[in-house]
């Protein structure tokens, strides 16, 4: 009787959602994020304008309001891009897209938890440059999508890897006269260590 209790338990121990969030837990992460705008940026100044890509550190918070269902504040260290204009160097800016999102856990039986999400952004573009003249680039509110996974690897302790989309769009200025509308559209791929307390 006593080895049929014991393998009981043990499948019982075994079969339980890796990782599991109840509510009322918090999670933390810390991490790198590359930003990867799209291709085709718009047309800035008559001319096609493109962005490059940058990699920084990011932090997210997470607090589940019920079992597997957490909102997510996901911030970073600034970000830097440079922007092209017909290929030709037109100007730099600085940005922080901090993102709240709504994210559901999937309550798997392995070590792997795949999660959807999705959310607002808000991005915010400071110490904006250029050879051209006075550059400013306005702020984005847009939507965010948020996908990825979670591989436990310690009681309270997960590997992530996710990837997100985020619809930035943003009015540029030159001179204080409009130039058309940067749009950023990144693909945002992010590894971390998530810790639930």
């Amino acid at each position: 009787m006593k080895r049929i209790a014991t393998a009981l338990a043990l499948s019982t121990a075994l079969a339980a959602p890796a990782f599991a969030q109840s509510q009322g837990d918090w999670t933390f992460g810390a991490g790198i994020i590359n930003v990867n705008p799209k291709s085709d940026n718009g047309t800035l100044a008559g001319a096609a304008a493109t962005l490059n890509d940058d990699t920084q550190i990011s932090l997210t918070v997470e607090y589940f309001i019920r079992d597997n269902l957490g909102i997510e504040l996901l911030a970073a260290t600034p970000f830097e891009h440079d922007i092209a204009l017909a290929g030709a160097y037109a100007g730099t800016t600085k940005q922080l897209p901090p993102t709240l999102s709504l994210n559901y856990h999937f309550p798997t039986k392995g070590k792997i938890k795949p999660f959807l999400g999705v959310g607002l952004n808000y991005t915010t573009f400071f110490e904006e440059s250029s050879p051209l003249g006075t550059l400013s680039l306005d702020d984005s509110w847009g939507l965010a999508l948020n996908a990825g996974a979670d591989w436990q690897v310690s009681d309270n302790g997960a590997l992530r890897l996710n990837v997100r989309y985020i619809d930035i769009d943003s009015e540029a200025f030159l001179n204080g006269a409009s130039i058309g509308t940067a749009e950023i559209d990144p693909l945002i791929v992010g590894v971390a260590y998530v810790h639930r307390f």
